[in-house]
């Protein structure tokens, strides 16, 4: 890693410093952080790695106007990669409608942005069982779909990542997601 990858960890910092997670009130870095050391350990080059640390920043930090400083500070690749995995919203869309256009868009993917995506949606799945762990059914209040939304948002995403020729993530992700789904609810939603 160069002084690109500290300024991309400085700038992610910037952007996401008084965000929270969702539940267990941690810290937002510690998920970029999180979700960019799995990019590492899978072998991602720089450019995904940086693009790991701002993943969310355009969905959660300024849009477009951010949008455009990833591009002008890190270039076109880590931009094209963040865009990749950035959720479409408008006012009129439900979480729903959000987290299907979300499954859509992985058959569009690149071999980075897949890589990325899986490094999130497997963070997340890990997060959300060791929250079910230590709160129960309690978990699934603190998100928009619910347990049946949640459990069916992870399973679509990690077939639409195989169907879109997978990552080296996607084994991690498919065994995390079986594990989540039999938690929630017995594996009735395989």
């Amino acid at each position: 890693m160069t002084d690109r990858f500290t300024e991309g960890l400085a700038y992610a910092h910037e952007l996401h410093r008084h965000q929270r997670r969702k539940g267990n009130g941690c810290p937002y870095i510690a998920h970029l952080l999180a979700v960019a050391s799995l990019v590492i350990e899978a072998g991602g080059e720089e450019d995904e790695c940086i693009a790991a640390l701002l993943h969310d920043a355009v969905e959660d930090q300024g849009g477009p106007r951010t949008a455009a400083e990833i591009r002008r500070r890190f270039g076109d690749r880590v931009a094209e990669i963040v865009d990749g995995c950035t959720e479409r919203r408008t006012p009129e869309m439900t979480w729903k409608d959000r987290k299907q256009a979300a499954v859509l868009r992985v058959s569009e993917a690149s071999r980075s942005v897949l890589l990325v995506i899986s490094a999130d949606k497997l963070h997340n799945a890990r997060s959300l069982i060791a929250a079910y762990r230590e709160s129960g059914d309690e978990v699934w209040y603190r998100f928009g779909g619910g347990r049946d939304g949640s459990l069916w948002y992870y399973r679509a995403m990690a077939d639409a990542i195989a169907r879109a020729g997978g990552s080296s993530l996607l084994g991690a992700l498919e065994r995390t997601v079986l594990e989540l789904e039999q938690l929630g609810c017995n594996g009735a939603h395989r």
